[in-house]
């Protein structure tokens, strides 16, 4: 009988302590109106604009509440933007029922100003960050034949200290398990070393970041910007290990398509994806 009973619970641990226990909420802080969606799908027409979603992703089990992304809150990069209804990301995370201060881990998709620009917000998360990112950005970025664009060198004092704090931890490389049932993966080349993740599950979820811009970026197959452009086939490559992890196009959550507040159930700049 004790077996059976030990057996039964063994069973159950999986569904009481699995990644589907693991929610998921996107959370809209501000839009850039009329962005060129030619900047966001290669091969897009020219005269495309979209008003796109500046977005942060609650992931919250496991006794732990984690952003994938800061947003940002620094006006160094952001002037150079149509910006409209912007709130601070704090403010925005705590519209989803958590404060700022409970925030334990940062998953840093890219280096990016409107990505990592609000990590000082959350003072007590924990850092995330592809280690090869944080090397590059830290150094070579800025040498000559370096590749600085969208990187404000205040995120990157932010960066340094979080991590003379203690609080930064390195992601090596592909298919990393960070947490249980949250997985980072590499080659999306959005940036020098972007990560992704996959929260899974029954229905896995893959939070794209901007390694997948827009909902059409997988219809028409198309890549987003990259570091470089002979990176442009191995996006297309992680679109399709998106696809294949997610199990389901609708399970792969574009970085900044509006679409996803109307797709998903929700009100406002908060939506459930899970």
């Amino acid at each position: 009988m004790i077996a059976f009973v030990l057996i039964m619970i063994l069973a159950l641990v999986p569904t009481l302590f699995g990644a589907d226990s693991y929610k998921i909420k996107a959370i809209r802080y501000a839009t850039i109106a009329q962005f060129p969606v030619s900047s966001l799908v290669i091969g897009a027409s020219e005269d495309d604009s979209l008003d796109i979603a500046m977005v942060v992703w609650l992931v919250q089990g496991h006794d732990r509440n984690i952003l994938f992304d800061s947003g940002y809150y620094r006006k160094t990069l952001s002037k150079r933007f149509n910006l409209t209804d912007f709130i601070r990301p704090d403010e925005a995370v705590k519209l989803a029922g958590v404060a700022a201060d409970d925030i334990t881990d940062i998953i840093i998709s890219h280096a990016h100003w409107d990505h990592m620009g609000g990590i000082d917000l959350f003072p007590n998360a924990t850092v995330w960050i592809q280690e090869k990112e944080f090397e590059y950005y830290l150094g070579p970025a800025w040498q000559e034949g370096g590749k600085h664009g969208g990187i404000d060198p205040q995120d990157l004092l932010s960066l340094v200290r979080r991590n003379t704090e203690g609080k930064v931890r390195f992601v090596d490389g592909d298919d990393v398990e960070i947490f249980s049932g949250i997985r980072a993966f590499s080659g999306a080349r959005h940036t020098f070393a972007s990560q992704y993740i996959l929260v899974e599950g029954e229905k896995p979820v893959v939070l794209a970041s901007d390694n997948c811009y827009l909902y059409r970026n997988l219809a028409m197959h198309l890549p987003v910007a990259t570091f470089s452009p002979e990176d442009g086939p191995a996006n297309l490559a992680a679109l399709d290990r998106m696809l294949f992890l997610a199990g389901a196009p609708e399970r792969v959550i574009p970085g900044h398509d509006p679409a996803l507040f109307s797709k998903v159930a929700g009100a406002g700049r908060v939506v459930t994806i899970r």
